[in-house]
Order: C-alpha cells, then structure tokens, then sequence
C-alpha cells in the first residue's frame, strides 16, 4: 500500500482572494510581518499496490479531478506504508 500527500495550490498568475483576506486579518491582528497567503488544498490518499504505476495513476487522478490544472498546480509525495 502507498500513502500519498497530494498539494494543490492556485498558479502564481491567478489572483487569490481568500488568501488576501487572510492576509488582510492577520495584519488587522498586528501580523505586519506576513507579506503573502496563498490558500490550497491538501489530501492523504491510502493506494492499494496495483499492476499499474503508482505515480501515474496519482498523476491521472490529479488531472481528472484533484486539481484544476488551469489554474491550479499540484505536486505529490508517495511513501510506501509499512504493513503493521
């Protein structure tokens, strides 16, 4: 079985209105020092080992539907869990 952490985040060029209002919050709470927020998604996915490549199937699955990859960019991490 795999662990994978999948990050998405939205691309640089694309505004990001959550994450200024954060921003905004956190220098109304005196974090004067926070100079950006940019807001994303994280997920844990169990993957059961198939016949097919691990990172490829995470790849299709970012694609298809985790990330919207017109604005959204996403990078992954895949761990191999230790059966207990």
């Amino acid at each position: 079985m795999y662990k994978v952490k999948v990050f998405v985040t939205l691309r640089e060029s694309v505004l990001d209105p959550q994450g200024t209002a954060v921003k905004n919050s956190l220098h109304t709470m005196n974090y004067n020092e926070v100079s950006d927020v940019r807001i994303g998604k994280f997920m844990e996915l169990n993957i059961e080992k198939s016949d097919r490549d691990v990172e490829e199937v995470v790849i299709e699955m970012c694609e298809r539907l985790l990330a919207n990859v017109v604005i959204e960019d996403y990078r992954f991490e895949i761990e191999e869990a230790v059966a207990q």
